[in-house]
């Protein structure tokens, strides 16, 4: 990286600190793609932790390792074992989430994790197999950021629009199925359609994001922004925004420290969404400790007194 050459240092002018991040192209891409994930991420993400399905969404991002290995074993590009992959899983545990109604509780979980032991395994065995030089097979778990070309970028766009036109079409219905889902269904909703559209429409999204963002980082940005979120505020419209814009903070300060400081994107974005998750928790656990609700009370009679 450039910062290994000494030609990029932090300063305390965000201007010219801007300037260094968008001299060089392939920063540029990384920001552009970095920003697309953030956002996409953010509301399947939002979606995700709300259904409590982080299980199933942790088992598609995983399903991109089997996906990428069979694609190589098979000469074909990485992406199309990505899609096929996440796409078939998203299938097969959305199928199984829609006839929950009618199976004891916990097997949805059963068969989440049954898929994801058998991919791993899959991945290892296509891993096994394929007699090649497997070159930066580490970008597969962790990514590459630096090395992302206009042409995925678009790629990326793309899918974003699309799974970003599902939301903006099928939201209202689905939170509805994801807050109250007996009521719902009472009222004509097609939960059992709309758990199965879902998960393969996050397949997708997962099966996009994690040519860029590897296996690994890819849940990391599907949950730790809604998770916070939703630790700060209840309300649906703000958590929402407020995962948007955690989960760009989140990518772009990790980008940028990556950029300065010479050491994997992976890493800092992790823990920066680590740290601000974690962070969350704690304030939200200070805010409900039975001292800080007594003296808010308090405070409370006071004022209206």
């Amino acid at each position: 990286m450039v910062s290994s050459l000494g030609a990029a240092s932090l300063s305390l002018n965000p201007v010219s600190d801007l300037r260094q991040l968008t001299t060089y192209p392939f920063m540029v891409s990384a920001l552009e793609a970095g920003t697309v994930v953030a956002v996409m991420a953010g509301v399947a993400g939002w979606f995700m932790v709300l259904r409590r399905e982080s299980f199933a969404g942790h088992t598609l991002s995983v399903m991109a390792f089997p996906g990428a290995t069979a694609a190589l074993l098979l000469g074909l590009p990485a992406a199309a074992g990505y899609f096929a992959f996440c796409g078939a899983s998203a299938l097969v545990i959305g199928g199984s989430a829609a006839a929950r109604a009618r199976r004891p509780l916990g097997e949805e979980s059963a068969v989440t994790g049954t898929v994801q032991a058998f991919g791993l395994a899959c991945g290892f065995l296509f891993l096994s197999l394929y007699h090649g030089v497997l070159s930066g097979y580490e970008n597969l778990l962790f990514g590459d950021f630096l090395g992302i070309t206009r042409g995925q970028v678009l790629m990326l766009t793309i899918v974003a629009a699309l799974t970003l036109g599902f939301f903006a079409i099928a939201g209202r219905p689905l939170l509805f199925a994801s807050v109250d889902e007996g009521v719902a269904r009472a009222r004509g909703v097609p939960v059992r359609g709309l758990s199965v559209a879902f998960l393969l429409v996050l397949g997708l999204a997962v099966a996009a994001t994690a040519q860029i963002t590897g296996v690994l980082l890819v849940f990391a940005l599907l949950v730790a922004p809604a998770a916070t979120a939703q630790l700060i505020t209840p309300q649906i419209g703000p958590s929402l925004v407020l995962t948007v814009l955690l989960g760009l903070l989140i990518t772009w300060s990790g980008l940028a420290l990556a950029y300065f400081f010479n050491y994997p994107a992976g890493f800092y974005i992790t823990s920066v969404a680590f740290v601000v998750y974690f962070v969350a928790r704690i304030a939200r656990a200070v805010a409900e400790h039975p001292v800080v609700l007594r003296r808010s009370r308090l405070l409370g009679q006071g004022a209206d007194a």
